[in-house]
């Protein structure tokens, strides 16, 4: 491989030149695209392989295990062996197995370190995006971040966004007049979206640690880029869940990393699987956020290529900013799929000897139709070619290998023990613990009061009883967003004085800090 680049493939008779892909323009982002079976899982292997030698790190999601084998070496004992060694000799390609520095991560933390997100990183937005919100819950759900800072209650796991929520529904009145208008309805949507979020496992997402993105950018000993394999398969029965996630960590690093400029080389590589998720049935706010991360973060230094099975899976805006593209095989059996695939070709660079919608349904497995950029950013000329063979194993890892990669790791032991820290819920119990016991003891002093009223009475033979009695304490009636909240959670949390509670004052609770 040369310094510069990452050989991707070559020719032979009636293919064109060797294609490369410069590493000064791997932050140009890509598109890896293609129908089922015709290779993209190997062309993706082949780009975080030469990214990886390059001291490039690499973050991918391994939606059907077939990615975890870049961990090991290839093998000439391996069924394709034969078949891989003829491609080398066809492309002029030098094959050697090798293996390459990997970090597993699961968001269940079965089949990788464990990974989370605290609810407040990951914000309203997403949020919304990911419980499938209608636009009043979304503003409900807004409303319940803004409190949450205004107050200083960390959103940290799920409890904390359901203690919260659970707050807002109880003292909607009160909140409305504040915040505007917020209902009962809307927030007891949310909180069953929660509660199917919950039983889709998702509650592993929120929590801490929380993912330090500083581990996902780090190489080896011999200066290789680590290459972050994110478990997806068991993720992908919540398709929702996996492109939050994914978007969530690239909208993370968009804020996390500073301006570069121009480098060299990428300063990380970040693959996109199953990038159709990402934009299915997706808000024109979320479209915008994801080309707005698309369009800057290259000029931090991050690279972004979306794999799918079809271009026009990618709106026009962002598909637009991909300049190294590598097309597979696009079948048209529908009038909807030769439009597709004209459509495909129209954004190549013409190349006189073939046509292009042609060449990318006729290619076979394993070859495709390559557009890389060159000399000054400019699209090369689309090319037929015979995509490399990997270095690494093809497929899937055997778990004893699996085992021994996750006990070597560089981050062992960081992300495994779960930290329960004081955030919103543990707060705002508190808070009501400590106003029911003020207003018990308010209680305790009334009763009392009374008690001494009756006995003076029964003493006084001026008539004094005809005087309603004086009290030293007196009822706050005030509706403020602290008393209803302290009012909400010694309910909620099972406070002994719940009832107490509303006949006591309060005062303001959230001036208890």
């Amino acid at each position: 491989m040369a310094a510069d680049s990452i050989f991707v493939g070559g020719g032979g008779e009636g293919y064109g030149a060797p294609q490369r892909l410069l590493l000064k323009y791997g932050n140009r982002h890509g598109l890896i695209a293609g129908a089922t079976g015709t290779g993209k899982t190997v062309t993706l292997q082949i780009l975080a392989e030469g990214f990886s030698a390059a001291g490039v790190p690499v973050f991918m999601a391994d939606v059907k295990g077939d990615l975890a084998g870049i961990a090991a070496s290839g093998s000439e004992s391996h069924k394709l062996h034969d078949a891989f060694t003829k491609r080398s000799a066809q492309i002029g390609l030098d094959l050697q197995y090798r293996a390459f520095p990997v970090i597993f991560w699961d968001l269940f933390g079965e089949k990788g370190h464990p990974v989370r997100a605290t609810v407040a990183e990951m914000g309203p937005l997403l949020l919304s995006r990911l419980l499938e919100l209608s636009e009043p819950q979304e503003g409900v759900l807004n409303v319940a971040f803004r409190l949450s800072d205004e107050e200083e209650l960390p959103l940290l796991d799920l409890k904390d966004l359901q203690a919260l929520l659970t707050f807002v529904a109880e003292n909607a009145q009160a909140i409305s007049a504040r915040y505007g208008l917020v209902s009962k309805e809307s927030v007891g949507a949310i909180q069953r979206r929660l509660l199917v979020l919950e039983n889709q496992g998702g509650a592993s997402l929120f929590g801490e640690p929380a993912l330090d993105l500083a581990d996902l950018i780090t190489v080896d000993a011999s200066g290789a880029g680590r290459i972050s394999i994110l478990a997806a398969d068991k993720l992908m029965n919540s398709p929702r869940l996996y492109a939050t996630f994914l978007l969530w960590l690239l909208s993370e690093l968009f804020e996390m990393l500073p301006e570069v400029g121009d480098p060299d080389k990428p300063k990380l590589v970040f693959f996109f699987d199953e990038a159709h998720l990402l934009f299915d049935d997706a808000p024109k706010a979320l479209v915008s956020k994801v080309e707005q991360v698309a369009r800057l973060i290259r000029s931090k230094g991050v690279g972004v290529y979306f794999i799918t099975q079809n271009p026009a899976d990618v709106p026009d805006d962002i598909l637009g900013q991909l300049g190294n593209r590598v097309q597979h095989a696009l079948r048209a059996f529908t009038a909807k799929d030769q439009k597709d695939l004209a459509k495909a070709a129209e954004t190549y660079r013409p190349n006189p000897r073939f046509k292009i919608d042609e060449a990318i349904r006729d290619v076979g497995t394993g070859e495709a139709v390559t557009s890389l950029l060159e000399a000054k950013g400019i699209p090369g000329i689309a090319e037929r070619t015979l995509v490399r063979p990997p270095s690494s194993q093809l497929g899937p890892l055997d778990e004893a290998t699996r085992a021994a990669v996750i006990a070597g790791s560089p981050v062992r032991g960081k992300y495994e023990k779960v930290l329960d820290r004081e955030s919103a819920f543990e707060k705002l119990r508190a808070r009501a613990d400590a106003a029911a016991r003020d207003a018990a003891a308010l209680e305790e002093r009334q009763v009392e009061e009374k008690r001494e009223f009756e006995r003076a009475r029964r003493y006084d033979g001026n008539g004094y009883g005809a005087d309603k009695p004086k009290r030293t304490g007196t009822s706050s009636r005030s509706d403020s967003v602290g008393t209803a909240f302290a009012k909400s959670f010694a309910r909620q949390l099972g406070t002994k004085s719940g009832q107490a509670l509303v006949r006591g004052i309060l005062g303001s609770i959230f001036g208890k800090r």
